[in-house]
């Protein structure tokens, strides 16, 4: 059951203060697949929007999958042979590869070597590392400490727990006219990193506020749902099946806040409602739409063959484009603030047209129908202009079948909207069309 929804008892991310708010209170949180790093995090969340937990049993099949164990971490730390702690989970959760298993011991370095990851290419960077499916340890840090370690023995510890438990995943739903939707997935489920995901967390709870707070009744309904990557997503819609029957189209945020262009990834099939949407808004800002790939995130789950939803991906610069990605360097100086508060407008115009902008049935869609004889072609004349107006005449009959917009059709055209307005207006004078909302 969708939560009650009261915009008052909650905080309003309405400037780029506030988004700097939360994604500043989430930064520190150690977050993974599972575990009570999310938890803390959607209860945040929550002070934003009235966000309902759930959970869902390790062990439960979902498709191929099954839910894992759940891990959750109290510290960790190595120790040199002089004492001091070359690696601390207490000053950066980063330094613990994720679903670490819990060990407590003492070994010497070259032993040790085999369970540390860093980065030759950026050494004063630590890498982002897991092991979900694997049980396995492993500490994460700057390749200059790396090699800075002495022969000798290390005393290493990892208070971690891992068996029995769920995974956590939040929901919100804002009812529409009607009982179709559309979702927004956004993952919670990296450690201190920012752009990935601090700044898609912030942007989704930002545009469900501006939807509730537009003071209409959406024509869809809108889903938002706060889950951990690849196996959130998968067990999201192995646990709600029959939701997604009523799912119409849907878009991931992830990497949304640092300083490149906004870029959209289409959906599999690339003609969603949410890709021409976010198609038309990019292309008036000069940014940037790229086909789909079968790599990324939670669109590889929703555009799979059996599930087949239309989910595009927004980003600024995509996963992997930007040298920060899973390091350290994905830090609160990563997310630039206006770049994040335009990610929030244009989410919020793609919406709008969607949910918003009026949409046309035509009363005579079987062929053409005849525009001489209700008097069109003698409205319009015979000059350029009057050419361009019964152009749009046939671009708005030629896509009237109730799941386009005019904004729509101005991308898909390349013709100015008001003459398109036009074309509407004659077209519903004479009868051969109807506003559908």
């Amino acid at each position: 059951m969708a939560p009650s929804i009261r915009t008052g008892d909650n905080l309003t991310l309405n400037n780029g203060q506030a988004l700097h708010d939360l994604y500043t209170r989430l930064f520190p949180i150690c977050r993974s697949i599972t575990g009570d790093g999310v938890r803390e995090t959607l209860r945040i969340l929550g002070e934003y929007l009235p966000i309902e937990l759930h959970e869902v049993p390790t062990g439960t099949p979902v498709f191929d999958w099954k839910v894992p164990k759940e891990w959750n971490i109290k510290g960790a730390f190595i120790e040199a042979p002089d004492g001091s702690r070359v690696v601390d989970f207490a000053r950066s959760n980063l330094h613990v590869m994720s679903y670490s298993t819990p060990v407590e011991q003492v070994m010497t370095l070259d032993a040790l070597q085999k369970h540390l990851h860093s980065l030759p290419d950026f050494p004063e960077r630590a890498p982002y590392r897991t092991s979900y499916y694997d049980e396995r340890w492993g500490f994460c840090l700057s390749h200059e400490a790396r090699s800075q370690l002495k022969p000798g023995d290390y005393r290493i510890k990892i208070d971690s727990t891992l068996g029995e438990g769920s995974l956590t995943y939040g929901e919100f739903f804002i009812p529409g006219q009607s009982g179709d939707e559309l979702l927004v997935s956004t993952h919670v489920c990296h450690p201190s990193l920012a752009n990935d995901n601090l700044s898609g967390m912030a942007v989704a709870v930002a545009l469900a506020q501006s939807i509730l707070s537009s003071g209409t009744k959406p024509r869809f309904g809108v889903r938002f749902i706060f889950i951990p990557g690849t196996i959130g997503a998968i067990t999201w819609l192995g646990v709600n099946q029959e939701t997604t029957r009523r799912i119409k189209a849907d878009v991931v945020l992830s990497g949304v806040g640092d300083r490149g262009p906004l870029t959209f990834k289409k959906s599999r099939h690339g003609d969603g409602l949410l890709d021409r949407a976010f198609a038309r808004v990019l292309r008036g800002r000069g940014n940037r739409v790229r086909p789909y790939l079968p790599y990324g995130y939670d669109e590889r789950q929703f555009c799979s063959p059996g599930i087949d939803i239309p989910m595009g991906c927004l980003m600024r610069t995509p996963y992997g484009e930007y040298d920060a990605y899973h390091t350290s360097a994905d830090n609160l100086g990563l997310i630039d603030g206006e770049a994040l508060f335009d990610t929030v407008e244009a989410c919020k115009a793609a919406f709008a047209s969607v949910l918003q902008s009026p949409r046309y049935r035509s009363l005579n869609p079987e062929c053409e129908p005849q525009l001489g004889r209700r008097g069109l072609y003698d409205a319009i004349g015979g000059n350029n202009e009057s050419k361009a107006l019964q152009l749009a005449l046939l671009w708005v009959l030629a896509y009237a079948g109730g799941e386009y917009t005019l904004d729509d059709l101005e991308g898909m055209s390349e013709m100015p909207l008001p003459t398109l307005t036009r074309a509407v207006e004659l077209l519903r004078n004479a009868d051969l069309l109807q506003a559908i909302d």
